[in-house]
Parts: structure tokens; sequence; C-alpha cells
């Protein structure tokens, strides 16, 4: 099992790396996961579970180490002042540079298959994002998204359903280039006030140099930022 790496703790949260293929929290495979591992390195009972990543998407998280932080941190996530960046090799080139997608999607659970369905469907959650092309290499993009909706699978459907679907993805089409690759999307950046100081913390994690991501070139960093000083790197 991968472990997680730290980028940033004090007494009320800690940063950091999401491993691919690792169960944020405990589902029914069994596999150990990312809240449990936190748990057991932090040596306390509580750990709060602020926002969460699909099991192949790896990337940055925070976790806070007291309630009262993970409820000021979840406030922040439904008003807005939770920041999440993505990036994803996606396969093709989107039409337009850049856009805002709002779907309304739809989860299956026996399959666990998200649909893009219309908007009156009973159960649908409206599902919303922007995205921006970066760069482009032979028959794949880069991209960077911010999901202004947290729903599940929204990047990979959402993505897929303008023509684009992230390579490496099985489950929505993004495996017609290549089979057996990880999901080429990573969580990239994470801004939000620190829940007692109220200082803006933005924290980024470059994704790793493998297949796709070797094809485009990123200045490799690792670390965040209070304000205009380094956190940590």
């Amino acid at each position: 099992m991968e472990k997680f790496s730290i980028i940033h703790e004090d007494n009320h949260i800690i940063v950091v790396i999401k491993p691919q293929n690792v169960p944020t929290q405990e589902d029914e495979s069994g596999d150990k996961d990312l809240l449990t591992m936190v748990k057991e390195y932090m040596e306390r009972p509580f750990c709060g579970l602020v926002h969460r990543l699909d099991r192949p998407t790896g990337g940055v998280m925070v976790f806070a180490k007291t309630s009262k932080a993970a409820a000021r941190l979840s406030a922040q996530l439904q008003d807005g002042r939770f920041q999440k960046t993505y990036l994803a090799v996606v396969v093709g080139e989107p039409k337009q540079r850049s856009g805002e997608l709002v779907d309304h999607l739809l989860k299956n659970p026996k399959t666990n298959i998200v649909d893009v369905v219309p908007f009156a469907t009973k159960d649908a959650k409206e599902a919303r994002l922007t995205y921006r092309l970066l760069k482009t290499h032979t028959k794949v993009s880069l991209v960077e998204i911010k999901l202004l909706t947290g729903r599940s699978h929204q990047a990979r459907v959402q993505m897929a359903r303008i023509g684009c679907p992230i390579f490496g993805d099985a489950k929505y089409g993004g495996d017609k280039l290549a089979k057996g690759w990880n999901l080429a999307l990573w969580a990239y950046e994470l801004k939000f006030e620190h829940p007692t100081t109220q200082d803006v913390m933005k924290f980024v994690v470059n994704p790793p140099e493998t297949t796709p991501w070797d094809r485009f070139h990123f200045e490799r960093r690792r670390g965040g930022t209070k304000g205009d000083g380094v956190v940590e790197s």
C-alpha cells in the first residue's frame, strides 16, 4: 500500500498528498483508506473529512484535526471560499479553449456509473465546473479544471460529455488510446482560509512524472503559501 505524504501540519489542520487508487474513506473493497491512515498517524480518534477525491484520483487534500476546524472548513466549502483546482490530461482537444459546463448528473449505485440526465430527472444533481485548455500534444490535451460543485465522478463525466474523456478512464471512454494506465486526473491546488488564523493558504502539488503527464512540462514543485510566505516545500 502506497503511503501518503504530508505537506503541512499544525494544531488545526493536516494537508497531505493522496496516492492514486487509495480510497478517501472506508468503502466496500475493504482496502486501507486515507482517512484511516491519517488517523493512525495522528494517534487521535478525531479526524475531520472535509472533502473527498475519487479513488483513482490523487493529489492534495486537507483534513481537520478538531471539530471546530472541520465545521469552519466545511462552511467554506459550501459558500465557495474553499477552492479546488485539478489538472487533467484528456483525449482529444476541447472545441472551445475555455468554458463553463453545467449538467445534471445521476449516479447508479449498482454500477457506480454517473450519467448526464435531463434537468427534471428525479434525484439528479446539478454539476458545474470551469475548464481551461493549457497545452496540446499529439492526441491528448492538458486542461485545468475548477470544480464549482462536488459531485461524484463530476470532472470525468462532464469532460467525457464534451467529447474529451480523461486519459485512462475506462469507465467513461478515456482508454481509447491505451489501456491499463492510471486515471490522468490530479488534485493540483487547494486554496482556503485557515480555520483559526483566517490566513489565506494555498497548496500546490504537481502530478506524477508518469505517462501521460510526462508529455507536458511542469515547473516541478510541492508546497504551499500563506500570504506572501512559503509554508513548506
